[in-house]
């Protein structure tokens, strides 16, 4: 299992860290890697746990030092990326490196990492659901929800064809279920 890459993307409220966190509490082997941001912390997110929070110059000092694997401005002044020191800290452990990204991020990491990687693209059942689910979260304003949404069908249209498995969390018990046999055929197929 060296150096593999498992990567879930998905538009915000399609149940993608709810999955992370199922298949990481199954696999200590896993080890789920912390993207930086720029943009400010929700709720009681940490630095360095959920993201390494960074700001807007900050995060541009190190696209210039080409510090990342990847990296995007998904919206103005709001960069994610994967630093190359977190993939380094990881595999130096000899850990299977778990991303939770956005659907842009998930296919520069595929590109990247190749064969090493399984992706994943998780899809709510509709835009309805999805919306609901946002609202639910309770941590976004009514206009950041009606960005998200907005966002979601311009992700999936970019996405189609890009991941090697497509998940619809219509259900979560069947999502996590596939999730699983998925990654441990991945792992049995590259060990």
């Amino acid at each position: 299992m060296k150096d593999k890459v498992i990567i879930f993307s998905a538009p915000s409220g399609s149940g993608k860290s709810t999955v992370v966190s199922h298949l990481l509490g199954l696999h200590p082997e896993f080890e789920f890697s912390v993207s930086a941001t720029s943009r400010a912390p929700r709720g009681s997110e940490k630095d360095g746990v959920e993201y390494y929070f960074l700001s807007p110059e900050r995060f541009r000092e190190l696209i210039g030092e080409d510090a990342f694997v990847e990296w995007e401005e998904v919206y103005h002044d709001k960069f994610y990326g994967t630093l190359k020191k977190e993939v380094e800290r990881i595999w130096a452990k000899g850990h299977v490196i778990i991303f939770d990204v956005d659907v842009k991020g998930g296919v520069s990491l595929k590109k990247y990492f190749g064969d090493k990687a399984m992706s994943f693209l998780i899809k709510a059942p509709s835009v309805d659901v999805l919306h609901k689910r946002l609202i639910g979260r309770g941590t976004d304003t009514h206009e950041a929800i009606a960005e998200r949404v907005a966002k979601a069908a311009s992700e999936l249209e970019f996405a189609e064809g890009k991941f090697d498995y497509v998940l619809v969390n219509d259900d979560l018990a069947t999502a996590l279920k596939e999730a699983e046999e998925a990654v441990d055929a991945f792992l049995k197929d590259r060990t």
